[in-house]
């Protein structure tokens, strides 16, 4: 609940909305200069400091938490820094006075190796991001694609993988599998300024969104100057990146092909090998020439869609066409659970089996659209005989420990020692027939371990 002090600071003077949203759903052909649509609103910064947008946008960037930028401000402490500051940072919004801070940066080791870059506003920028984000939604989200389906209202992953199916139970068998290298750092900063401007009248609107492009990095305590890409992890940059790629997705719909766009990641279906590669030479051309953007001749690919992955997702072989998880996606899962078992951590099997839940229940709830569920039964044996491996290693290396231990669990004396005096390792030990009666299944269960096959179950049921 925002408190009552903060919503009275909040001007009320600018309740009545405009005319942002206003315009046709219908979407000019890009090739085109004369069929560019009228700008919007061009005092639409009035609508994003509407009290409601704010409350609102506060409410956002409270429930998204994340971690702070780089003045260390959490999101517990925005309430009432905004208390004190909001008015000057209102003067300076509608003044165009306003500058970004630098982003923080933030490095993610990724599962398959390599490094995934994060920059990470400062909470009042997040804060003000949210709001324009929110105003300018409705300007642009009834322009674009039906083939895009990321980050946009009532519209998600799920989506755009079930259409996929569609398209190759249609006859496309084959995919253009594109990949567009370091898209969100390669970003041409006058290009997507220019698509904004066709439908953004309001010059402060234009020129705060220029100073976010802009705002430096920091890393290591030194300012790095951006002159391209946008920054992952600002409320703004999802809507950015599909402000450009619409110009993608209306060349492809012109071209009449069959696609499925989710943020940078799209996959073209077409019917043969042939007019694959010929798609993918096309529209690689036109992303150079028009965007400024490279294709990943790497990572793309024509293929056969059950060789390739889309979002987390492949198909199977077969007359039958089903939904199945990819292998990179298990690989994924497989690496996170490694990493909450880690005996290093140093905490006890209950704290393990907590967080485990934890993750696998935002993981299945993505993954249940699969129609294979086979492979997480396979996952669940694997993820319990990593907790046996965890208890023998907490055991360390020590045979009167895990002789009394295997005793303690239930194990015979007879079956007990050949185990306690085993050289083998705790991941070959955690698969012998003695530790699987000390610790059977229902021992986890016991515990609370929830397995995937039953959380799988129960949300299909409940579709």
């Amino acid at each position: 609940m925002v408190p009552q002090q903060l919503q009275f600071q909040w001007d009320r003077s600018s309740n009545s909305k405009g005319e942002a949203g206003g315009e046709s759903a219908s979407v000019c052909q890009m090739t085109e200069a004369s069929e560019t649509p009228r700008p919007a609103n061009p005092r639409l910064m009035e609508e994003v400091v509407q009290r409601e947008n704010l409350i609102k946008a506060l409410k956002r960037v409270q429930a998204n938490k994340g971690s702070p930028g780089i003045d260390g401000m959490t999101v517990d402490e925005v309430k009432d820094y905004l208390k004190i500051h909001w008015p000057q940072l209102r003067e300076q919004l509608l003044g165009d006075e306003y500058k970004p801070q630098p982003v923080k940066q933030v490095m993610i080791p990724k599962p398959g190796g390599g490094i995934r870059h994060l920059g990470i506003p400062i909470v009042i920028d997040r804060f003000i991001q949210q709001a324009l984000l929110q105003v300018l939604m409705p300007v642009y989200d009834p322009t674009f694609s039906d083939h895009s389906y990321g980050f946009r209202p009532a519209r998600n992953a799920h989506q755009a993988v079930r259409q996929a199916k569609e398209y190759i139970e249609a006859g496309h068998g084959w995919v253009v599998d594109l990949d567009l290298e370091k898209f969100f750092d390669r970003i041409n900063h006058d290009i997507l300024m220019e698509r904004i401007s066709r439908r953004i009248g309001d010059k402060r609107i234009l020129r705060l969104i220029r100073r976010y492009l802009q705002a430096g990095i920091m890393s290591h305590g030194v300012v790095l100057e951006r002159y391209e890409g946008t920054p992952q992890g600002g409320p703004l940059s999802p809507l950015l990146s599909n402000i450009l790629l619409d110009e993608m997705d209306k060349e492809l719909e012109r071209r009449g092909h069959a696609f499925c766009r989710y943020a940078d990641d799209c996959n073209i279906y077409v019917h043969s090998e042939r007019a694959g590669k010929r798609v993918l030479g096309s529209i690689e051309r036109f992303l150079s020439k028009r965007l400024k953007l490279k294709v990943n001749r790497n990572k793309t690919a024509v293929a056969r869609p059950q060789e390739r992955k889309f979002l987390g997702f492949s198909f199977t072989s077969g007359r039958k066409l089903k939904i199945k998880l990819s292998e990179k996606a298990l690989k994924n899962a497989k690496y996170r659970i490694k990493r909450i078992t880690r005996r290093s951590r140093g905490v006890n099997l209950q704290q393990i089996i907590k967080e485990l839940n934890v993750f696998t229940r935002g993981w299945v709830g993505y993954y249940r659209l699969i129609e294979t569920p086979t492979v997480l039964r396979d996952l669940d044996s694997w993820i319990r005989r990593r907790l046996r491996c965890f208890v023998m290693k907490k055991w360390i290396n020590n045979c009167h420990t895990r002789y009394k231990g295997l005793l303690a669990l239930g194990v015979s004396d007879r079956n007990a020692k050949p185990v306690a005096g085993s050289r083998k390792g705790p991941w070959v030990m955690s698969n012998m027939k003695p530790v699987q009666v000390g610790m059977p299944n229902h021992f986890f269960a016991k515990r609370g371990l929830q397995p995937l096959l039953n959380q799988y179950n129960r949300l299909v049921t409940a579709i």
